[in-house]
């Protein structure tokens, strides 16, 4: 299952917080109660934003963090990446790149293109589009469809068990 760990979760949360007030710095603690994160784990994922240039940390009193530049120039791929490391959707796309099944994968291009769809999405979501209010339809907007089939094989596949006479509860 593709889901996004706690941390780069948080590190998102932060990022829409610190882009809703851009002149403005907003400390691990606030942020943390705001969302109600555990100020660690928080503080954390902040320090490592702020070691990949993402966000900036401002000493003082009235000091915290900001981001370190215009949240429309921070994609969702980039903090993602900051946090966890490479996107990789299958074993197929790591330095490595094979398995013990790479000679006969069917399944290893229509998958590429499925992972990099992944990236293209996450590269042109940014941290202004998660400060909307709603930022789904703007999501939508941004995705390519894939082609379909995505591989030759899928066009001719059939069912295993026979959907017709097949009747749902409440449908």
């Amino acid at each position: 299952m593709l889901k996004l760990t706690k941390k780069a979760d948080y590190g998102l949360i932060a990022l829409r917080h610190l882009a809703s007030i851009p002149t403005l710095t907003a400390s691990t603690k606030e942020i943390a109660e705001t969302y109600h994160l555990p100020v660690p784990l928080l503080a954390k994922v902040l320090q490592r934003l702020t070691q990949t240039k993402i966000l900036i940390s401002v000493a003082g009193t009235n000091g915290g963090y900001r981001l370190a530049r215009d949240a429309s120039k921070i994609s969702a791929l980039e903090v993602v990446r900051a946090i966890d490391g490479p996107v990789i959707l299958t074993n197929c796309f790591t330095e490595h790149g094979s398995c013990d099944q790479s000679d006969s994968c069917t399944v290893r291009e229509p998958l590429r293109r499925v992972h990099e769809a992944i990236l293209d999405v996450l590269t042109r979501f940014t941290i202004t589009d998660l400060a909307e209010p709603s930022p789904a339809p703007k999501l939508v907007s941004k995705l390519t469809p894939l082609p379909t089939p995505l591989h030759p094989l899928i066009s001719t596949m059939q069912p295993a068990i026979p959907t017709s006479g097949i009747h749902s509860p409440g449908l």
